[in-house]
């Protein structure tokens, strides 16, 4: 191994990982592998990825809280202009951190990606100017199965570093509902 860092697991939260590549530079620019299954495997995210996504936003726009509910997705984030805040929630019921959240400055200078496994909220708000966001998804995506968290929910307590910022929200996402909320649906995650 030796071209990425992985960090399994940060906050105690079972399945997250933040993965940094190696980037060689130059005074040409610079070079990083930015995904090598060998690698990954080797640091324990064995993962199969069938749908690459790309958005771009301004600054301010918040996407999320979302999750499909029959059809799970883990996800590999990163951004490759700008900078966000990019957050996960662990809805796995049944599992010690439920509820619990984890957030991650990802940015062009940083190189930092994201895992976000199966049974997760996530979410991102840009805090550059704009921002071009990739992921990786590792199951498709079902228009009809969308689920979604409202993104300032206090009893998650995400602490979004918006200060100064105007959050700008989708109409569907501002009618996101409450973890509470979403419980008393009787929707579970169940790993």
């Amino acid at each position: 191994m030796g071209k990425i860092k992985v960090e399994m697991n940060p906050n105690g939260i079972e399945g997250l990982a933040i993965i940094e590549p190696t980037v060689h530079g130059d005074s040409r620019g610079y070079f990083c592998e930015t995904y090598n299954e060998n690698d990954m495997k080797e640091a324990g995210l064995d993962l199969r990825f069938v749908q690459d996504n790309q958005s771009f936003s301004s600054k301010g726009v918040l996407r999320g809280l979302h999750f499909q509910k029959q059809f799970p997705q883990g996800k590999l984030v990163r951004v490759i202009q700008g900078e966000v805040y990019d957050v996960a929630v662990d809805l796995r019921t049944g599992s010690p951190t439920y509820g619990k959240s984890y957030g991650v400055i990802l940015s062009e200078e940083n190189f930092k990606q994201f895992y976000i496994p199966k049974g997760f909220a996530h979410g991102f708000v840009v805090l550059s100017y704009t921002a071009l966001f990739c992921y990786k998804c590792t199951d498709f995506y079902h228009p009809n199965d969308e689920g979604g968290l409202m993104w300032d929910d206090p009893d998650i307590g995400v602490e979004w570093p918006i200060d100064g910022i105007e959050v700008k929200l989708s109409e569907k996402d501002q009618k996101n509902p409450t973890l509470k909320e979403i419980e008393e649906s009787g929707f579970k995650f169940v790993f």
